[in-house]
């Protein structure tokens, strides 16, 4: 019997990768950075050189049951990651094939935002929902829709793009997909320091603990350290960017009626500063057959462990 699956989750930064048993133990893990590599395949050499010795610690490959790759624009159909835009490898790459081939297990891909979404209906605070939206507000805004038990996928493999909705027609550009007014723009850790910095300029007669941090080194942290002081203006950078992700959050629950909307990723350690906006942002937006009925919730996974989690929850039957 199989006791083990490889769960790897490919960041643009950095790739986490850990051996996972099948009551969601990590057992051992470990961490590369991805974008060093020129090219896959040299990531790859990597990756599995650093994999072996845990793969025999637990007692070699005849005790994995395969590996689950979580990554951004992963295909779950094809096993490829397709037109990644944070990442350097360019076009369209099988990379279920090669890890595959390189580790001689079966491989199952699927874009991060679903893996995730995969690992809290497996281990979560979605064990007993069959209906939920999971959103990822870290550097970008990811997600995975699950209905009726099933994770959306789409005729191609890339629905839930819910990140990549525009919910501000004509709003702030998006670097990475040359979009205006996504939610991503405004949601995510990068859109929280646009916003600081947007509202620095616009009220420079406004005092802000955050004028004393130059441009490279202000964060979506700096912003949550100065708002727990009271800073007026990191404050109001919260309030802004819950109403928008709540009103989006309205759209979403409109479209599949979840029983439950699941926050995670680093701006969730705002807490109450990013929640009590946006709840009041989307059950103002709600119409009332929807009202007070879904539950807008913190993830219970810890973040660390959550990416390898969900990618390892793909491969077991």
């Amino acid at each position: 019997m199989s006791d083990f699956a490889i769960g790897i989750d490919i960041g643009g930064t950095n790739t986490k990768f850990g051996v996972v048993d099948r009551n969601g133990h990590i057992i051992i893990q470990d961490r590369t950075s991805t974008n060093e590599h020129e090219t896959v395949q040299e990531f790859i050499e990597v990756l599995y050189a650093k994999m072996k010795p845990m793969i025999d610690k637990v007692g070699g490959p005849d005790k994995f049951v395969g590996v689950g790759v979580g990554a951004p624009n992963g295909n779950f159909y094809t096993g490829n990651i397709e037109y990644a835009p944070n990442l350097k490898w360019r076009g369209i790459i099988p990379l279920a094939k090669m890890i595959s081939e390189k580790f001689d297990l079966r491989v199952k891909l699927t874009n991060d935002a679903n893996a995730a979404a995969v690992g809290e209906m497996m281990y979560g605070c979605a064990k007993d929902l069959r209906h939920f939206i999971t959103i990822t507000l870290g550097t970008g805004v990811g997600s995975g829709i699950v209905i009726d038990g099933k994770i959306l996928l789409g005729h191609d493999g890339f629905a839930g793009e819910l990140g990549h909705t525009i919910i501000r027609p004509g709003g702030r550009m998006h670097k990475g997909t040359g979009l205006r007014g996504s939610l991503e723009s405004y949601a995510s850790a990068t859109g929280v320091r646009e916003t600081a910095l947007e509202l620095l300029a616009e009220k420079p007669e406004v005092g802000s603990l955050l004028r004393d941090y130059s441009i490279n080194d202000l964060t979506s942290q700096s912003v949550f350290e100065c708002a727990i002081k009271g800073d007026t203006i990191a404050n109001e950078i919260f309030d802004f960017t819950g109403q928008i992700l709540g009103e989006a959050l309205a759209n979403f629950v409109m479209f599949s009626s979840p029983e439950a909307i699941i926050l995670f990723g680093g701006l969730t350690k705002a807490g109450d500063l990013i929640m009590n906006p946006t709840r009041k942002a989307m059950e103002d937006n709600l119409l009332p057959i929807f009202k007070n009925k879904v539950k807008l919730m913190f993830s219970e996974l810890k973040e660390a462990d959550a990416a390898i989690l969900g990618a390892s929850a793909l491969i077991w039957d």
